[in-house]
C-alpha cells in the first residue's frame, strides 16, 4: 500500500463579460494560433482521454485546449520556457459570466484536461455563468510530464508485493524504490527540480493574467487545496472565489501523514465492511469474518498470484485496488463484487480497480499518474527519512492496519534524485478574499482532522463540514454541498460559520 497511500494526496470579484478575454482565439479554419506574450493558443481538443485511457465517444465542439508558455526556473523568467495544457469549457449565459473558474482535481499528478472534460456534466451549474478551465500542472501528462521507464518498468513497480511484512520485502521495496527514482532521473532529470507546488501557483497567476481575469475564482479539490492555499499565501490580493474541498494540512510530517491517512483508509474499509453485511454480502457474513477473507486473499496473493490474462493479481495490485475503491462510496458495490470474484479465483475486477489508480492503459502503457505524484511529493518537502524513520513509521502503521500499514511516500523521497523545500507547507492568506474549505469525516486520503488545520492556517477561511463518506464533498451527490458551493461562486454568498451538511 506504500504507493496508494503515497498518492492519496472567497468574495465576489468583478464581472467579467466574455469581451474582457484577450488570449488568442483559433484561426476560421480551426488552427490554433502561436500565443505571443503570455496568451494561450486555443484550439480544438485532439487527444482528451476518458478514465480508461481511450478518447471520448463524442466531443463536445464548444470545448477549446490550448497551451500557455511559462518559465521553466521562475529565478530566470526570461530563460527557458516550458507549455501547460489547458482546456476551456465556454460559460453558457454569455451575457451573465462572472470570468474563469480554474479547477485542479488532485493527485498532484491528475490530469486536469482530462478530467475537467470527464466531470463537465456535474458541473452545467458553474458552467451557467463561469468559463470552466483546467489544466495539466508542470510535471503532468501533456505539460513536460515526468516519465519515468517503460510501461514494463511501471508494471513490475506497482505489482511489488508489500506482504508478509520484514526484512526481506523491506529490501524488495527499497531496491525497487532506488531503480524507480533512478528511471525518474534518468528520462526526466531537467523537469524534476522545477515541478512543485509553488512553481504550479506562480503558472496559475500567469494563466490568470492570460485568461483576463482581474481576480482568480478557483476549486481545488485534495492535493489541490495545497496548491490553492499556496496562491492564496503568494497572491493574496488575486484571490477571487476560492473553494478548497478535501483539503491537506501541508505541515504535517510525512510520518504524521501516513500514520493519519492509514486510520482514515481502515476507517473507511471498516465502514465499507459494515455496509456490505447489512445485506447478503460476496465477502463475508460478518465484518469479521469478511475482514478475515480479505486479509487472507491478500496473504495468499503474495504467495501466489491470480492469472488474469497475460497479466498477474498480485498483492501489492490486489491492496491497491481495494484502496481505490475507497474513495467514493458509490464504488463500494464494484468493490464487493470484485473481492468476491477474486475470494473465488478471479482477480480481473480487482485488477481493473488496481488500473485505474495507477493510470495503466489496456495497451500497457500508463499515465503520468505513478510518476507526477512523486516528483512533486518529494520536491514539496526538505524531509528525506532515513531508514530508521522509515521502518518505525512502517511498524507504527501496520499496527493502525495490516492491510493499509506503510511508509507512506517517505521511502521515494529518500532516495529522490531532485532536492525539495519547504516553502509549499507554509501557508498564510492574509489578505485574501475569503476562501470555503470542506472538509468530509469520512474522507480516508484527506482526515478531517486536517480541514479545521488548513482553515486556522489560511486565516482567511470559513469551514464547511460534511458527514458523509468518500474523498471530496463537492461532487459527491450533497445537495448540501452542492448548494453552498454554488451559492458562494456563483452568488458570493460565504456560507455561515460552523456551517454542516449531513450525509448524502
Amino acid at each position: 500500500m506504500r504507493r496508494v497511500l503515497a498518492a492519496a494526496l472567497v468574495a465576489a470579484t468583478a464581472a467579467m463579460t466574455a469581451g474582457c478575454v484577450d488570449t488568442a482565439e483559433p484561426a476560421s479554419d480551426g488552427s490554433p494560433v502561436e500565443p505571443t506574450g503570455g496568451q494561450i493558443a486555443w484550439g480544438p481538443c485532439t487527444d482528451i482521454k476518458r478514465a480508461d485511457g481511450e478518447p471520448p465517444a463524442r466531443q463536445d465542439k464548444n470545448v477549446r485546449c490550448g497551451k500557455l508558455a511559462v518559465p521553466l526556473d521562475y529565478s530566470d523568467p526570461e530563460g527557458e520556457k516550458i507549455e501547460l495544457a489547458m482546456i476551456k469549457i465556454p460559460a453558457v449565459d454569455r451575457g451573465n459570466r462572472i470570468g474563469s473558474l480554474l479547477f485542479n482535481f488532485g493527485g498532484p499528478g491528475a490530469s486536469g484536461v482530462d478530467t475537467l472534460d470527464q466531470a463537465a456534466k456535474a458541473l452545467s451549474s458553474l458552467r451557467a455563468r463561469y468559463d470552466l478551465i483546467s489544466f495539466d500542472p508542470r510535471g503532468v501528462e501533456r505539460s513536460s510530464g515526468v516519465r519515468c521507464g517503460t510501461g514494463a518498468d511501471l508494471d513490475e513497480f506497482t505489482a511489488l508485493n508489500t506482504l508478509p511484512p520484514g526484512e526481506e520485502t523491506r529490501r524488495r521495496i527499497n531496491e525497487a524504490n532506488r531503480k524507480f527514482a533512478d528511471l525518474c532521473g534518468q528520462d526526466s532529470g531537467k523537469i524534476l527540480p522545477y515541478v512543485g507546488t509553488v512553481n504550479a501557483a506562480r503558472d496559475m497567476d500567469r494563466m490568470r493574467t492570460a485568461l483576463g481575469d482581474e481576480k482568480l475564482h478557483y476549486v481545488g479539490m485534495s492535493y489541490g487545496t495545497q496548491l490553492g492555499a499556496v496562491y492564496a499565501t503568494l497572491f493574496p490580493g488575486n484571490v477571487g472565489r476560492m473553494v478548497l474541498d478535501a483539503p491537506l494540512d501541508p505541515t504535517v510530517s510525512f510520518e504524521e501523514r501516513t500514520l493519519a491517512q492509514t486510520r482514515g483508509f481502515q476507517h473507511v474499509y471498516r465502514n465499507f465492511l459494515k455496509a456490505c453485511v447489512k445485506e447478503r454480502c460476496e465477502v463475508g457474513a460478518s465484518v469479521e469474518a469478511a475482514n478475515a477473507n480479505v486479509e487472507k486473499l491478500l496473504n495468499d496473493l503474495a504467495a501466489r498470484p491470480l492469472k488474469v490474462g497475460t497479466r498477474e493479481l498480485t498483492q501489492g495490485l490486489a491492496a491497491t485496488g481495494v484502496a481505490s475503491a475507497l474513495y467514493s462510496e458509490l464504488s463500494w458495490p464494484f468493490l464487493e463484487t470484485a473481492l468476491g470474484q477474486a475470494l473465488k479465483g478471479q482477480g480481473g475486477a480487482l485488477l481493473y480497480l488496481a488500473d485505474t489508480y495507477t493510470g495503466r492503459n489496456e495497451d500497457g502503457t500508463y499515465s503520468t499518474q505513478m510518476t507526477s505524484f512523486p516528483a512533486i511529493t518529494c520536491v514539496d518537502t526538505a524531509e528525506r527519512p532515513d531508514a530508521r524513520t522509515l521502518r518505525r513509521t512502517e511498524e507504527a502503521a501496520l499496527r493502525i492496519s495490516p492491510l493499509f500499514g506503510s511508509e507512506g511516500s517517505g521511502g521515494i523521497c529518500s532516495v529522490w534524485p531532485a532536492a525539495g523545500g519547504d516553502e509549499a507547507k507554509r501557508v498564510d492568506a492574509t489578505g485574501s478574499a475569503p476562501i470555503v474549505v470542506i472538509g468530509g469525516k469520512n474522507d480516508p486520503a484527506t482526515p478531517y482532522e486536517w480541514a479545521p488545520k488548513l482553515t486556522a492556517q489560511l486565516k482567511t477561511a470559513t469551514l464547511v463540514t460534511y458527514e458523509g463518506e468518500g474523498h471530496g464533498a463537492y461532487l459527491s451527490g450533497s445537495q448540501c454541498v452542492a448548494k453552498l458551493v454554488d451559492s458562494y461562486l456563483l452568488d458570493g454568498k460565504l456560507p455561515r460559520r460552523g456551517a454542516t451538511c449531513p450525509a448524502a
